[in-house]
This record gives structure tokens, sequence and C-alpha cells, in this order.
């Protein structure tokens, strides 16, 4: 099929074929769209090969984008959701478009975004001057990026970390590599992490090899947010408490800075972790053999460290439940999440059917998953936990990666159950063409309820 897309009027910048629309009946060929306007002229059915004029797709600024604008007198569809005549609809990568109403007698077509080292050059000029994004130590693009504070420069982990160490051993300080200020606190930083791994995908000449980022994750060790200590006495900023008079003003953040625990005392350059749930301090310790950090998120918890030395909480120093961070088998569960089946009540409604048609709980249903998971007999890519692949019954996770958990479980446990077993109105339904990353299941009530969503995608980029 030849392409005889026309330009909107609107001068193209290059020449250079920026997208394609790939039909899915390979009898045609590709119409590749070369201008920053185009409207685009093909064949719309099976059945004729005449080409209409149906719709107009406009380059996004962002390079990653488009917009599509329905140009026929009949509604199109674009991944799943009817678009009316003249209306717009904003395309991705691997959206699938419709030139009609229905699926049936059209030719579909896959909206592909090239890419090129000009493109990748433009987007790194969009988002972020490459020389701010890379890391003062090792004079690289930000690998696993923390941030200290309060100046707030930018390091690698493992760079930051093996900086950190070695200040700790000669220096009564932990000074800044960048501008030598006092550090106080180093936290991970999720937002420039993502910024650094799209520009790396972006230009892969920025790319370090798989060795030199193997042995740079070996050096990290800050996993959570990290409070560092100062050889100094530094003056409490919070109201008086009988710990001041103790301390003689100088600040205590844990109670094993007051006194002596389970063998173990801080010092002034002892590292503290703070609890996620509840605020409160401890030190960060690699000799003990009690987790501080949940696995699935790399957050720190204090409930299971002060429970098993043995600390109770009190106003001036805070701890939480020792519920908050413990092994996955010895979680508890009785309700659905809200997260299972991608927020989708209808199919939530059908899970906890089937469960009770079968005369069981959720607890016996989720613990006799955590034993197929125990035994590697689930595929963990779609798992949203950090470590997912090292992650077993044993492992402590906190409350909310628990749920993130049991949802991920509770698909593979619809999939495992035949559709005679589905309640009627269930099992009638077709499985949805973008399965679980269907989109217009979270704003089209009908969609959700009508359709199968927990089955793989047959359509889009997620397949």
């Amino acid at each position: 099929m030849g392409e005889k897309g026309e330009c909107s009027g609107i001068k193209p910048s290059h020449d250079e074929i920026w997208a394609k629309l790939v039909p899915s009946d390979s009898r045609y060929s590709d119409v590749e769209i070369r201008s920053d306007e185009k409207v685009i002229c093909s064949e719309i059915s099976a059945a004729f090969s005449d080409k209409h004029s149906w719709c107009k797709i406009i380059r996004n600024s962002d390079l990653c984008s488009a917009t599509v604008e329905n140009k026929s007198p009949n509604t199109i569809l674009v991944d799943g959701a009817e678009v009316q005549n003249e209306n717009t609809v904003v395309i991705k990568d691997g959206s699938e478009i419709i030139p009609g109403p229905d699926r049936e007698g059209f030719v579909s077509y896959r909206f592909d975004i090239l890419s090129s080292p000009e493109i990748s050059q433009r987007q790194l000029q969009i988002c972020v001057d490459v020389e701010n994004a890379k890391c003062s130590i090792c004079l690289n693009i930000w690998h696993d990026v923390v941030t200290v504070a309060p100046c707030l420069h930018n390091f690698c982990n493992g760079c930051f970390s093996e900086w950190l160490r070695r200040s700790q051993e000669n220096h009564s300080n932990v000074l800044c590599p960048h501008c030598r200020g006092v550090v106080q606190f180093v936290g991970k930083n999720h937002f420039l992490r993502t910024i650094a791994e799209d520009m790396l995908k972006a230009d892969s000449s920025l790319r370090r090899s798989d060795e030199e980022v193997a042995l740079l994750d070996t050096y990290s060790s800050v996993r959570s947010n990290l409070v560092i200590g100062s050889g100094k006495k530094n003056r409490r900023k919070r109201a008086h408490t009988p710990v001041d008079d103790q301390s003689d003003g100088t600040y205590l953040p844990c109670p094993q800075c007051v006194n002596e625990v389970g063998g173990f005392h801080c010092n002034n350059n002892t590292v503290h972790l703070q609890c996620q749930a509840c605020g409160g301090m401890m030190p960060s310790r690699t000799d003990f053999n009690i987790p501080q950090y949940c696995s699935g998120c790399d957050r720190s918890f204090c409930g299971a460290y002060w429970h098993a030395l043995g600390v109770t909480g009190s106003n001036s120093y805070p701890i939480c439940s020792r519920d908050t961070l413990k092994p996955i088998s010895e979680h508890s569960i009785s309700r659905i999440p809200l997260l299972a089946h991608e927020n989708n009540l209808h199919e939530q409604n059908i899970t906890d059917s089937c469960i009770r048609h079968m005369e069981r709980t959720l607890q016996d249903v989720v613990s006799e998953w955590i034993v197929k998971l125990n035994n590697k007999e689930i595929d963990v890519t779609r798992l949203v936990l950090n470590h997912a692949e090292t992650i077993n019954a044993s492992t402590s996770v906190c409350c909310d990666c628990f749920q993130k958990l049991v949802s991920f479980l509770l698909y593979w446990f619809r999939i495992s159950i035949p559709k005679y077993r589905l309640p009627p109105e269930a099992s009638a339904r077709e499985d949805c063409w973008y399965g679980y990353a269907c989109r217009t299941q979270h704003h089209s009530e009908e969609h959700a309820r009508k359709r199968n969503h927990v089955c793989r995608p047959t359509r889009g980029s997620n397949m």
C-alpha cells in the first residue's frame, strides 16, 4: 500500500521518518509519517482497497507522543476507546488505531515512534543539560541517584556510599564532595533517577558498561533516608525534654544514643535511619541480624529492630509496632486489596465470589500461592516490588508491599481458574484486547464490567 498522506500546511522541520502506522494485515504496507502534522489517507476496510482521509496525526512537543484527530464522519477506536468526529486523543508508542467503530471489517494500525540520534539529542535538550545530571565524584550520569542535605547536591549511590564510609573512618564530619558543606542527611531521589534513566534511553552513548554498573552497585549502602551524625554537639531545635538535661544539650536521636542496649551504644558518627511509619530513629546497623528495611520498597521501619532489643517507645523516642515490618509468612489478610486487578472493583468482586464459592478464605488462597512463589512456580516479571527475584515467604516486607504482593498473587490465582468455575455473568465475557493493561477500564464502568481484564494483553505496547 502506498502512503498518500497530505501535509496540513505546516512545513516539516526535516525529511526523516519519525513515526509509522503499522497495519495488522501484512498485505498492506506501513504508513510512514515525516511531517509534524499529517492527514492520513489509507485503506480503512479490509474489503475495499480505496484510500480515504480518516485521521490527522500531530506530533507533540515532547517527541514521545502524538495527538490523533478523527477526520472521518464515523467513530474510530483508539486503544479501545471511541473517538467521535473532530475529537482528539493523545497516542503513544504502541497505541492501536482502528478507522471505524468496530474491529470487524476494518484494518487496524499500530502507532510506532521511531528513534534516531537527532531525536535523542533533541530529547536531551528538552529534559535537562547532560552536564547538570552528572555525579561530581565519577563524572558520569547519575546511577541510582541520592541527594544530600542541606546543600541538595546529587551523586551516584555507590559513589557517595564509598565517600560516606571513608569519611566516617577518617573525619568527625561528613562533607559534601561537591561543595564541602557538612552533610546531615542523605536519601534516594526517585524523581532524578527517572530523569537519568530517560536520558540513558535517549542516548545510549552515555551508558556505562554492565561491569562498571555492577561494581558500583556493590558499594551502594543508601537504601532509605539516612540521618548522619556529627562529631560536634548540636543544640536541639525541638521542645525541651528530660533527655536534654541528661545529654547536656547534645542531640540524641535514639534510645541507644542515651544508653547501651544489647551491647551497642551509638557514637557521634553513627548514621541513623528514620522510620517511615512513626518518624523515630534507629542506628543503621549491618552487624545485627534483624531487618531494618522492607525488601519490597527499601524503606526503613523501626518496629522489628526495637522489639528484638526489648525497647519500648516513649514521648521522646517514638517506636512503631513490630507488625510494620515482618516476614511475608507472618502477615495476614482478610479483605482483597483495593490495588488488586488494577483497581477494577468488578474483577475484585468476581475473585471474592470465586473464593467463597470454593468455601475457602482469602488467607488460604494467599498462603497457597506464597508456597508457589517460594517454589519458583510463578513468573515475577510483573511483581512491582524491589528485588522481586529474591522475595520468598521469609522475606520481611511492610504492610503496603504485602498488599501489592497479594494483588499480584490474586492475578495468578484468577487466571488459574477455568471459565466454567467463574460466576455465570463473568464466564460469558470476552477478554479485553489490552487485558490487565487496559486504560479504558479505569474510566468506563460499562467496559470494566463487560470485558474480562484479568488476562494478558494481545494488543498494545504491554504484549
